[in-house]
């Protein structure tokens, strides 16, 4: 079984769609008996280094022209080389079919991670919203099959595109092996030391944006002894927390982190007393999952896709009250019993999301489709 890949993101793209797109690979090498892996780059990254094995081909536009304009090449240059390669199927990991690709007779599936710009619009300018609705819609009819990575999202692609749900299978997604991993008190006590962190603290990882919805969260801790550190890029929106933070004179309770190795990452979660997620919308949340695996509570947004990915176990919060925030946390820090009780429920519940999981049910829709 050859399988071609829309492979942008995963050499392009250190967070969401890029770890979605190598997590697939590496599981599915791992765990399948797929001959060849052929990954469609762009252009040459400083992450082309992304082969897990010698069954992973990556390829780039052939012609100069091609080259000179990528961003062409992967709307209506690909489909030419991936004819040519006669593979089995195609697999676009984000939501997008090359164009004219629908005349071809390989089978063609597409991953729908969410549809945010249709369901929550102000989070995006208009232009994004036109580019993003012709993309998605011209994949999900082109695609033979659709992939949604929750139930959510699949509920969204049939509201909006009126796709038959018999066309969409939800494929839960995995998180890294690091974060699966049990460090030991050292390797913790190292990176708890370069961080300058206390013993006990809360864990927030995800782009400061304003859909990721931190600020309720600084406002809950305002005036406790809680600390939280928060892992991610910055975005415009992170412009007010650091205003929040300096107005109210929290630098010594709220810690900041950016570009942090997976490695280090994992161990920060296990380092953490509670993940804390009071995000207004997700296609799936992966810091969920790997909040669960690092065996520590978890909560989370109610409503949405939040109680797929975080499961029965885990507390559940309106996002937009400080109050509820600061009353769950409180609850998790001042109950030692339940902390323990919620810990390994939820990481029980984490189990659905392993690589075996996801490897079963991708090569069930791989399969169905050859």
């Amino acid at each position: 079984m050859r399988i071609g890949y829309d492979a942008k993101r995963i050499f392009h793209n250190r967070t969401g769609l890029g770890n979605y797109g190598r997590d697939v690979i590496r599981i599915l090498n791992d765990h399948s008996s797929i001959t060849e892996f052929c990954l469609f780059n762009t252009k040459a990254s400083e992450m082309d280094k992304f082969t897990p094995s010698e069954r992973t081909t990556i390829i780039y536009p052939l012609h100069w022209f091609w080259k000179w304009m990528p961003s062409l090449w992967r709307l209506f240059g690909q489909w030419n080389q991936i004819s040519s390669l006669q593979l089995d199927a195609f697999h676009g990991l984000s939501g997008e079919i090359p164009i004219q690709f629908k005349k071809r007779s390989i089978p063609k599936i597409v991953t729908i991670h969410d549809l945010i710009f249709l369901s929550h619009p102000h989070y995006y300018n208009v232009w994004d919203r036109i580019i993003y609705r012709l993309k998605f819609k011209y994949a999900v009819k082109t695609a033979d099959r659709v992939i949604a990575i929750s139930e959510h999202t699949k509920s969204d692609i049939i509201k909006y595109f009126k796709i038959d749900p018999h066309k969409i299978s939800v494929v839960y997604q995995g998180c890294n092996a690091a974060f699966k991993k049990e460090y030991s008190a050292n390797e913790k006590a190292t990176v708890r030391q370069k961080y300058e962190l206390p013993e006990n603290y809360i864990i927030n990882v995800g782009t400061l944006q304003e859909r990721k919805n931190v600020l309720p969260l600084l406002k809950a801790i305002r005036g406790s002894q809680y600390h939280l550190v928060l892992v991610g890029e910055a975005k415009k929106y992170a412009s007010k927390l650091y205003a929040y933070v300096k107005k109210y004179q929290m630098d010594s309770q709220v810690t900041f982190l950016r570009k942090v190795p997976v490695r280090e990452l994992a161990i920060l979660y296990q380092n953490a007393t509670v993940f804390c997620y009071p995000s207004i919308c997700e296609g799936f949340g992966i810091p969920i999952i790997e909040a669960l695996y690092s065996k520590i509570p978890v909560i989370v947004t109610q409503g949405g896709c939040f109680p797929e990915a975080a499961g029965p176990n885990s507390i559940y919060i309106d996002p937009n009250d400080p109050l509820d925030i600061r009353n769950q946390l409180n609850r998790v820090f001042e109950h030692p019993e339940e902390y323990q009780s919620l810990v390994e429920q939820g990481y029980t519940y984490a189990q659905r999301f392993s690589d075996e999981e996801v490897a079963k049910h991708l090569l069930e829709v791989y399969k169905k489709m050859i």
